[in-house]
């Protein structure tokens, strides 16, 4: 969780946490993923408490927890996923990370939606696995146990995860 003073993870300014052990790095994404806990679902918005979508979630926690140089993959249509089947969702994610059979807490899920891969959110427990995301039809930002999502869960969502920490 960030404070006044943009520290997070226990006082760690983001600065500092590309330099901590992994373990320590992975603590302070599901922190800062957490942090965003409740703010309202809104495509291309990425500004905590008002609003955020799936993708700029994700731009915004690894960029915010200073382990990843600023980016943005913006402008893009709603509903883009449903028109074509370039995968844009995985290529800002597969240029930033790699992609891993079995994920740890910090890792990325990804879900096909649509012709491609165009939702995502940061894994934050594996046993249930439980994922932090702005999910459209909650309209917020929720951290869920996703074996109980059948929409997430559909053999055609086809997850895959991709880690920074790899």
């Amino acid at each position: 969780m960030t404070d006044d003073r943009g520290r997070i993870n226990g006082g760690h300014p983001p600065s500092v946490v590309r330099h901590l052990s992994s373990d320590l790095q992975r603590a302070a994404v599901v922190a800062e993923a957490r942090s965003w806990l409740g703010t309202p679902y809104h495509n291309c918005a990425d500004i905590k408490g008002v609003g955020v979508d799936c993708g700029m979630l994700l731009v915004r926690v690894f960029v915010d927890s200073g382990l990843v140089p600023a980016f943005d993959p913006r402008p893009y249509p709603p509903d883009w996923h449903f028109h074509r089947g370039e995968e844009r969702y995985l290529g800002f994610i597969a240029g930033r990370c790699g992609e891993v059979e079995a994920p740890q807490p910090g890792d990325v899920v990804v879900f096909r939606i649509g012709r491609c891969y165009a939702h995502g959110g940061i894994v934050t427990a594996l046993a249930p696995l439980t994922i932090v995301h702005a999910y459209h039809q909650a309209r917020r930002v929720i951290e869920e146990d996703i074996t109980h999502d059948s929409r997430l869960m559909a053999p055609v969502r086809k997850p895959r995860f991709f880690s920074y920490f790899r």
